[in-house]
């Protein structure tokens, strides 16, 4: 994976900031985009603008664009079938309108466990939906020593009585992965469903649903490299049985009946030529399938993500008041995404993300919806600062971060 020539294709990151490049280290924010998925926007905005079903040119590519946009999430999440993707503007507002659906049928005694790991629109989307309905809600804590997820206590509240489980593929700020696979497997034991955020976890790693063996998962393309754009991936036969709030007139087919109101086609045109650049990464002839090219891609791009999360832990090593929360273990890289949540011992948390901004370095610092969290850190005054890799970042720009950050430490 050239770096170069890979960085070579995001306007954003050869702009001209007060004479040098900004440094994007907000990755897990929101990622920045290649050319060619502006390229694919303004093209289906300025030429086919449309909505489906007319007998017109345009209207016709619409809906050539909406088949070759499921296609691309079914190679990208490794569905069984195109009719398994849902779209809607995002995945708060997705997972909001399924769990209306998913939640018909609760009754008073049934229970629902999140966790303190995830972001808030995989909790708050669960508990509205329970209180509804006189549900339990059960939240699972995190191991506070490398903020990862407390299994033991996740099994321990399995019962009968659970309905269904909603946990991340991996930390939006600390960027612990979670072994979804086996809660699948024990939460299907007892006839649980299990909903899975992997919007974080989507630009790191390459999902595989079929191996996961989840009911339901959830992303969004604007965190890798494409538009603004929210997915859910459900399992057929499941999608067939729920009953979506929706208007009278509209389909009631899977998966059209869930996608209330006009598409954003031209996110989906995007989206679909930020598929095809993350199966370009590896560099394999264009005429493989792309699932396979998508597998050698992730591999390459994991592989360089590793090393700068592996360079960020030796150089924070040597910064005594830097504080990490999260795997800080350099033999655990393969459990984390090079995400990290820090505060820094005597310096505010927005002093420290100012003078990253005056320096040209794009980070943030706040709870990151990550509520849960923060809270059982004892941080949710304060918050965290957050620093997010993704595979167009450099050991260079990371350097740039580290003086920024020493100067505040003297």
């Amino acid at each position: 994976m050239n770096i170069q020539a890979l960085r070579d294709q995001f306007p954003a990151l050869n702009q001209d900031l007060n004479g040098a490049k900004p440094v994007f280290l907000d990755g897990p924010g929101g990622a920045q985009v290649p050319q060619s998925v502006l390229n694919a926007m303004t093209g289906y905005l300025g030429r086919y603008n449309a909505n489906l079903g007319g007998a017109y040119f345009s209207s016709q590519k619409t809906m050539e664009v909406m088949a070759q946009a499921r296609e691309a999430a079914k190679d990208l999440l490794n569905a069984r079938r195109p009719e398994e993707i849902v779209f809607g503007p995002n995945m708060t507002t997705l997972t909001f309108a399924f769990s209306r659906a998913i939640s018909r049928d609760w009754q008073a005694g049934n229970e629902v466990i999140v966790t303190a790991l995830d972001h808030y629109s995989n909790v708050s989307s669960w508990m509205e939906a329970a209180a509804d309905k006189g549900v339990t809600v059960h939240q699972v804590p995190v191991r506070e020593a490398d903020c990862t997820l407390d299994y033991d206590a996740l099994f321990a509240k399995l019962g009968p009585k659970t309905r269904l489980v909603a946990l991340s593929h991996a930390s939006n700020t600390t960027g612990s992965i979670v072994d979804v696979k086996r809660v699948v497997e024990a939460a299907h034991k007892v006839g649980a469903l299990v909903w899975v955020d992997a919007v974080h976890y989507t630009p790191h790693e390459l999902v595989d649903v079929q191996a996961l063996g989840c009911d339901f998962l959830a992303c969004s393309a604007y965190k890798f490299f494409g538009p603004h754009l929210g997915m859910i991936c459900g399992r057929y036969a499941l999608l067939g049985s729920l009953r979506p709030y929706k208007v009278e007139p509209a389909t009631n087919l899977v998966p059209g009946k869930f996608e209330t109101g006009t598409q954003s086609f031209e996110a989906l045109a995007g989206f679909i030529e930020a598929v095809n650049y993350l199966a370009s990464l590896a560099g394999l002839p264009g005429d493989k399938p792309r699932r396979e090219r998508l597998v050698a891609s992730y591999q390459a791009s994991k592989q360089h993500e590793m090393m700068l999360s592996q360079y960020f832990l030796e150089r924070a090593a040597a910064i005594p008041a830097m504080k990490i929360r999260g795997i800080t273990d350099q033999g655990r890289l393969a459990e984390r995404t090079p995400t990290f949540a820090f505060t820094l011992d005597g310096v505010a948390n927005r002093a420290v993300s100012e003078a990253m901004g005056q320096a040209g370095i794009c980070l943030g610092d706040g709870n990151f919806y990550a509520l849960g969290l923060v809270r059982q850190l004892g941080l949710e005054e304060s918050g965290i600062v957050r620093v997010g890799c993704m595979h167009y970042n450099s050991t260079d720009e990371l350097d740039r971060f580290f003086d920024v950050l020493q100067s505040l430490v003297k």
